[in-house]
């Protein structure tokens, strides 16, 4: 069996869509499906969309055009600002996209005239975590501007938080957003279907029981992915986590002492390995590294302790029992070493559904799987 592989059961995807999609639809809010995590991979599209989430969304257009050609039907939105230069390539593919800048906006309008087409616009408002997002007070300027553009469908507004800075979404923040939405609307009428609250960190405060306001639809994909909430990388009850698992190979099994020897200076990756001595350890070597995923972003099985990485090892020790040399080990991974290893070339992508399992699926052929 192929190793480095990424693990991915479906039915598990599947469950955890449908469970955040009822207790998101209790309070009158609806998920949009996040796929940029698995490149667009078509399957996974497509328990997301069985689960019942409104649409799917993604940051990088060749994830759609993916899902596109795989025949996924779906109202389709871009969560990254586009490119002014991609802004034909927007509207050919694309429902809806998220913008914080008239002039990309003005592009988006003269490619969708061009096409005889309509796009949606759902306008970002910066709410303190610094990354996109129009200021609110130029929100009412931006709102009236992009009313006038012809082929342009203002759908609404939404924020983005947790992602930069790592500002938790809250009543405060959140009730500014409705704040917004109710000031839009009286001003120019009811023309804001959409208030998209934001993304998985959002679940805390949406579990809380705070308030909802005019908050009417987060955009999830790290909580249907691993089960847990990006604020403090808790699982939520009810949820999966092991629905991605990534499996690597012990090529090496040597007791070895603790304490590197010689002059220590930074590793490749700009550390500096600490050099305590602990006397011997059981020491194992597995075939993954930076090349292959986020080393640390990686949580091993019980009795198994990550000591290090370089660009293809992963270095292990157990407590009681060396392991093997062709033994696997099972790693769940969080955000950063998921997306990292749904990208790399070099890790193989299992798809399991139920008991049933699919034949390894080289990642080039992910398409072709779904």
């Amino acid at each position: 069996m192929t190793a480095p592989r990424l693990e991915i059961n479906l039915d598990k995807v599947r469950h955890n869509a449908s469970m955040l999609v009822n207790l998101l639809g209790n309070r009158g809010i609806s998920v949009s499906g996040v796929t940029k995590a698995t490149l667009g991979l078509p399957c996974i599209a497509r328990e997301m969309l069985a689960a019942g989430v409104i649409g799917l969304a993604d940051s990088r257009i060749e994830n759609i055009q993916t899902m596109r050609r795989a025949a996924v039907t779906a109202h389709m939105t871009l969560i990254r600002s586009p490119m002014i230069s991609q802004a034909a390539l927007v509207v050919g593919n694309i429902d809806t996209s998220l913008n914080t800048e008239l002039d990309v906006i003005s592009e988006l309008s003269k490619a969708a005239h061009a096409m005889h087409r309509t796009h949606g616009v759902v306008l970002m408002v910066e709410l303190g975590d610094l990354r996109e997002g129009i200021l609110p007070a130029d929100l009412e300027s931006v709102v009236r501007r992009t009313l006038r553009f012809p082929n342009i469908a203002l759908k609404g507004i939404g924020t983005n938080l947790a992602c930069r800075c790592g500002v938790a979404p809250d009543a405060h923040n959140m009730g500014e957003l409705s704040a917004l939405a109710d000031a839009i609307d009286a001003t120019f009428g009811p023309v804001l279907s959409i208030v998209s609250g934001g993304n998985s960190s959002n679940l805390n405060w949406v579990i809380g029981g705070s308030p909802i306001g005019r908050i009417n639809n987060l955009r999830l994909g790290e909580s249907i992915l691993l089960g847990c909430e990006p604020l403090h990388r808790r699982p939520i009850e009810g949820l999966y986590t092991d629905a991605m698992t990534l499996v690597a190979e012990v090529i090496e099994a040597k007791a070895k002492p603790s304490k590197p020897w010689g002059e220590i200076a930074e590793n490749p990756f700009g550390s500096i390995v600490p050099t305590a001595d602990t006397g011997k350890v059981l020491q194992a070597i597995l075939a993954l590294g930076h090349m292959d995923t986020d080393p640390a972003g990686l949580t091993p099985p019980p009795g198994i302790k990550i000591l290090g990485s370089s660009s293809d090892h992963l270095i292990v020790s157990s407590d009681k029992q060396q392991l093997r040399v062709g033994t696997e080990v099972r790693l769940q991974p969080n955000y950063s070493a998921l997306i990292r290893a749904m990208a790399s070339p070099f890790v193989a992508k299992r798809i399991e559904q139920g008991i049933a399992e699919q034949e390894n699926v080289p990642f080039q052929s992910l398409e072709s799987a779904a």
